[in-house]
């Protein structure tokens, strides 16, 4: 990792993320809190909650081909700019519900294509595989860490500096990084030089077989999420006391920094990606641990190693954006960004109903550790015989 850390493009882009998500934690309780304790509301609070994700979601199909259309660095430091704008204007005493409320969408909205171009932009910066790879698992692990410090030390900071100044620090963090990214980052022109059509990327993406089945690795992960939206009665079910949740919670962000750690640490590039499809299936191999209604310093366990096993997600992303040409990889990360969140969200969902029809949290997870077992036996296969044609291929040649 000190290798990829040398750079100091890289550093600024990776200090400007990290700041940015901590920032963006604080505003996510800050606007729960807020609207919860001016509407007395839960609903009403959830919803507020729920806006924070939904204009990434819309808007990272489209709005993600940004990044391939005009100047990578120019994206960053006008949606970081922009961003700040809105967050700060959500920093007034007394602002409106309704008008705080379009101004996260539009915040959340702006900041759509900075992924796509954050992904492609370090991909232009390393050209080493292997250095690109470990920038992703430094991403990975900062992003982990910051969003658990700044959800663990957001409701602190609200509580004891009030809504506006959270606010106000997150709109900081954006001008921040907006004036970090303009100095430090080397200006590039755009990569499809303005001539790209509008969705190229996806319909590109839709005809290489090696990126369908790193997509659909990727998707696996919405049903090793579905742990985290039953933590709470999956406390109650294993008789762990309230307090547990958070515990519960925890586990699987933290084992997978760890586990991002570990095969950044001890194992190539090169190995990671031969051994992708059974690294795929063992987040939710995993879960079939919670057939046997175990206590809770083995459900502790098992979604920490779970969430350890998740770190292949790195690789898989890396694999993605590196196989895709240049000039279409802010768009193709959108396609897998959004197709990842929305994954996310539907797997939740599905375990939800599941609990709900079934009357147990457990035998949810276990079904879908089961489900994720079954889907990711068939990836696996056929990314091994991908695997294999390319290395007779290399050796004929």
């Amino acid at each position: 990792m000190r290798a990829a850390l040398a750079s100091g493009e890289f550093r600024t882009v990776w200090l400007a993320e990290a700041q940015s998500t901590l920032g963006d934690q604080l505003t996510t309780v800050a606007l729960a809190l807020l609207v919860y304790h001016r509407t007395g509301s839960a609903l009403l609070s959830a919803v507020a909650y729920a806006l924070t994700f939904l204009p990434a979601l819309a808007g990272g199909l489209g709005l993600a081909q940004l990044a391939d259309r005009y100047p990578r660095r120019t994206i960053l430091v006008a949606t970081a700019a922009v961003q700040a704008a809105f967050v700060g204007v959500m920093a007034v005493p007394g602002i409106p519900l309704v008008l705080l409320c379009v101004l996260v969408v539009c915040a959340r909205l702006a900041g759509a294509p900075s992924n796509a171009a954050q992904n492609a932009l370090t991909r232009e910066i390393f050209t080493d595989d292997e250095l690109y790879l470990r920038s992703q698992d430094i991403r990975g692990i900062t992003t982990n860490t910051a969003m658990l410090l700044g959800l663990a030390g957001g409701g602190l900071l609200v509580t004891a500096a009030g809504t506006s100044w959270a606010l106000a620090i997150d709109a900081a963090t954006f001008a921040i990084s907006a004036l970090a990214l303009h100095r430090w980052v080397v200006a590039r022109p755009a990569a499809d030089g303005g001539q790209g059509s509008w969705f190229g990327a996806i319909r590109w993406v839709a005809g290489q077989p090696k990126l369908r089945i790193l997509l659909g690795f990727s998707w696996l992960v919405g049903l090793a999420v579905i742990p985290e939206g039953l933590v709470a009665p999956l406390a109650r079910e294993i008789g762990a006391p309230d307090q547990a949740v958070g515990w519960l919670l925890a586990a699987d962000p933290l084992g997978f920094v760890v586990g991002v750690f570990l095969l950044s640490r001890y194992v190539s590039a090169e190995a990671r990606k031969r051994a992708l499809g059974v690294l795929a299936i063992v987040p939710t191999a995993v879960l079939l641990v919670f057939s046997v209604r175990p206590g809770l310093v083995v459900a502790l366990v098992a979604l920490a190693a779970a969430g350890a096993a998740g770190a292949y997600i790195v690789t898989v992303g890396a694999s993605f954006i590196t196989w895709v040409p240049n000039e279409l990889r802010g768009g193709a990360g959108g396609l897998y960004r959004t197709g990842l969140r929305v994954a996310q969200g539907v797997g939740v969902a599905i375990g939800g109903v599941l609990a709900q029809l079934l009357g147990s949290a457990t035998t949810a997870i276990v079904i879908a550790g089961a489900a994720g077992v079954v889907l990711g036996i068939p990836l696996a296969v056929s990314w091994a015989r991908l695997q294999r044609t390319s290395s007779e291929t290399a050796t004929a040649i």
